[in-house]
């Protein structure tokens, strides 16, 4: 099976079945009319057949990856593996030559990224990292305003983000690469980054487990960031918290109180207050279909033969600071990074507006264990 020439839909393969897929972008693909299902991965045979059922398409094994790579029947892979396996799906994925969106964090090491980046150069295709509020209104809203000014020069930026998570899903026992710092402090992290326009220089971090808790990582972790200018941030993150998100922005004229300003959902809009020079404003977008709306932008961009933002480099660099981060927390010493330019970032062209899709219930998933407790 071939790609017509005058095809204007970008065939999908979905690697990895697990909650994010079924709950978010396999509904949320039906948005994107540029964009269709062709096949799915699950290393659960039996899974498997009730995955086929319910999506009329071809399941295959994880031990099937380089027969789906070379048939012809896909344009574009979404990576939604366990995040050490990235690396492992994502190399000949690209290396042969298909474009790839690819889940958050983009690997478990600096190492990792660029072997994927080298991937990408060696086969061709695009690559971009699956930042969902890269095309949310009110996120690149957000973007814009801190970049033009509207609250002076920013001086500091604290987030709180955490979940009762359940200790059952696989991700509650494999480790920090899959615990609250790299699942949860990726939001906070890209978002300051891109907020300030900057990188950080200094990390550190501290960590504690709740006691009763069967995590093996630090399920609350305190992440403070410090720049070049002098500006700081802080994040705290939770696998064992009450749901919560938040973030406050502050600059010498003006200053944020966002929330909800992580999550994503069909009720989710993202909100934000403001005061500047004494006056308050509330911003409310209304909800959007985050993940139909990052492919649709990532389909067009394969389709009109452009680069996608937010590709492997800005992936690369949460990485590095989330690799800093863990070193903190095993030495308790502040970390320091190299000093790099800004990427050029978010652009108000990356507004994606399309209608929220209703969500399946937990019990509605096909053998997957809810993250929520």
């Amino acid at each position: 099976m071939t790609r017509s020439a005058n095809e204007t839909r970008i065939r999908y393969a979905v690697i990895g079945c697990g909650q994010i897929s079924q709950q978010a972008f396999l509904p949320g693909l039906a948005r994107a009319d540029n964009s269709v299902l062709k096949a799915l991965v699950t290393g659960n045979m039996e899974k498997a057949k009730a995955l086929e059922a319910r999506y009329g398409v071809r399941v295959w094994h994880y031990d099937e990856v380089p027969a789906l790579i070379a048939s012809g029947e896909v344009d574009a892979v979404y990576l939604a593996t366990p995040n050490a396996l990235h690396r492992r799906y994502a190399v000949p994925v690209l290396e042969a030559g298909l474009h790839l969106l690819l889940e958050k964090p983009m690997a478990t090491s600096v190492e990792d990224c660029k072997a994927i980046l080298a991937a990408r150069r060696k086969g061709g295709g695009k690559l971009m990292i699956a930042y969902r509020l890269h095309c949310e209104p009110g996120t690149v809203e957000l973007i814009s305003r801190c970049r033009k000014g509207d609250f002076g020069s920013l001086l500091a930026f604290n987030s709180t983000f955490g979940q009762d998570f359940a200790e059952a899903n696989h991700r509650g026992h494999s480790g920090y690469w899959s615990g609250p710092v790299p699942d949860m402090g990726t939001y906070p992290l890209n978002a300051v980054r891109n907020l300030f326009g900057e990188e950080p220089v200094q990390v550190h971090a501290a960590g504690t487990r709740t006691p009763g808790r069967g995590f093996n990582f630090d399920d609350t972790v305190s992440v403070t960031l410090r720049f070049a200018s002098g500006k700081l941030a802080h994040f705290i993150v939770s696998y064992a918290s009450a749901p919560v998100e938040t973030f406050t922005l502050v600059g010498h004229k003006g200053s944020v109180q966002a929330g909800p300003c992580f999550m994503f959902g069909p009720s989710v809009g993202i909100t934000y207050a403001t005061k500047i020079d004494g006056q308050e404003d509330v911003r409310r977008h209304e909800p959007v279909e985050q993940f139909g709306g990052e492919t649709f932008y990532f389909s067009d961009c394969i389709l009109n033969d452009r680069d996608p933002e937010p590709d492997g480099e800005e992936g690369l660099r949460d990485v590095r600071v989330l690799a800093a981060v863990e070193e903190s927390l095993r030495s308790g010493q502040t970390q320091v990074l190299a000093p790099i330019e800004a990427l050029p970032g978010v652009s108000d062209r990356q507004v994606m507006r399309l209608p929220p899709v209703e969500e399946p219930e937990d019990s509605e998933l096909i053998g997957v264990t809810p993250q929520s407790a």
